[in-house]
């Protein structure tokens, strides 16, 4: 899906202002419906939620393909495709986060959480987009959008071969919560802890500034000035899939630094700095080298992320604390989807890549130096 969907919205328009909106309605589709994904989580087992979530795409996907080997495929078909996508994203996407530490023991959460992130690039940043762009290439678009429908079938069935665990927050006999009570449980409890609200706020800027162009932008860049192909733009992808694998497997065995919080920002500034040196490429191998390189910051900030909060938050909080970091990171997402897209096309894309990379980095920075930030330094050991 991360070539098909944005080479099919080419193929149609050839416009990033298009791709734009489509990644905007996509990310504004999981930001209206992610808070109350995150009580969801709390609530209910949690792999319940993921599987109605996985079988949901797949129709939507099942769909799309159908129509584009068909040959009827328009532009606003992509709108509901991306739509089911986005709230099965707000549902699923809390649920999966706060899974973990039901399935393992909390002196392996690291490593459950390095083994995950070893699996999951794999798939989503190396077969995937590889198999992907050669799918496309041989079949067309629809062939990859049913191969994706199979996938999450593929995964909804995984998911139920889970053992059965209880619902993290069990309500106690007479008690009554409303979805919104439960939701401002959860916003005080960010709101009290530097940590906490500091990170999701570099969520809520930082993530749409890097984000937003890496998926509107690249893939224009690769087909109109690097002279690529649907096959290059998932090497390039795929590039980055092999460093997130090799960086996750190094993590599994080696020790977090003490000063975790520092060695995570430091991390994520390092990766953030990619689309700036996307801007400097000229073929597409040197835009593989930038990937495998920035991937290398991103997954092991990620890591350490997911191991701090599953091993900080209690667990019947855990998951609305993930819907938070969702709706963090998908707030300003859709205005930026929609901005660097319109602001390319006047100014061009490597300046727009190349501004949003340096803006990023120093917004890390400054977000680190927040009073509080590295508040759990030395209380909790990774």
């Amino acid at each position: 899906m991360t070539v098909a969907l944005p080479w099919q919205v080419y193929e149609l328009t050839d416009s990033p202002a298009a791709m734009g909106v489509v990644g905007a309605i996509q990310t504004a589709s999981i930001l209206a419906f992610v808070l109350i994904g995150g009580v969801a989580a709390d609530r209910i087992e949690r792999k319940k939620v993921i599987i109605v979530a996985d079988l949901a795409r797949a129709l939507a996907a099942g769909a799309v393909g159908l129509l584009a080997i068909d040959g009827s495929l328009e532009l606003w078909h992509l709108g509901p495709l991306v739509v089911v996508f986005g709230v099965a994203q707000a549902f699923a996407g809390p649920a999966f986060g706060s899974i973990v530490p039901q399935l393992v023991p909390d002196h392996m959460l690291l490593q459950a959480n390095s083994a995950l992130l070893t699996v999951n690039p794999i798939a989503f940043r190396f077969v995937g987009p590889a198999l992907g762009g050669v799918v496309i290439a041989a079949a067309g678009t629809g062939a990859a959008f049913l191969l994706d429908a199979g996938s999450f079938v593929l995964g909804a069935v995984a998911i139920a071969l889970l053992a059965a665990r209880p619902a993290a927050r069990l309500l106690e006999e007479g008690e009554r919560r409303t979805v919104v009570q439960d939701i401002r449980e959860g916003v005080a409890y960010v709101r009290g802890r530097s940590w906490l609200w500091g990170t999701l706020t570099w969520n809520l800027f930082v993530l749409p500034l890097t984000w937003a162009p890496y998926v509107v932008l690249l893939p224009h860049l690769v087909k109109n000035d690097l002279g690529g192909d649907a096959q290059s733009l998932g090497f390039i992808f795929a590039a980055g899939g092999v460093s997130a694998v090799l960086t996750s497997l190094v993590l599994s065995q080696t020790r977090i630094p003490r000063r975790h919080t520092t060695f995570m920002y430091a991390m994520f500034g390092f990766g953030v700095l990619d689309l700036a040196f996307y801007a400097l490429t000229q073929a597409p191998w040197q835009a593989m080298a930038v990937a495998f390189v920035a991937e290398c910051g991103f997954i092991s900030g990620v890591t350490v992320w997911s191991t701090l909060l599953q091993k900080a938050v209690p667990g019947a909080m855990l998951g609305r604390v993930r819907s938070l970091d969702w709706m963090t990171a998908t707030a300003l997402t859709p205005l930026a989807f929609a901005g660097v897209g319109q602001l390319s096309e006047t100014v061009g894309v490597r300046p727009v890549m190349a501004a949003c990379g340096i803006a990023a980095s120093l917004l890390t920075i400054a977000i680190f130096l927040l009073p509080g930030m590295r508040a759990l330094e030395g209380k909790i050991s990774l």
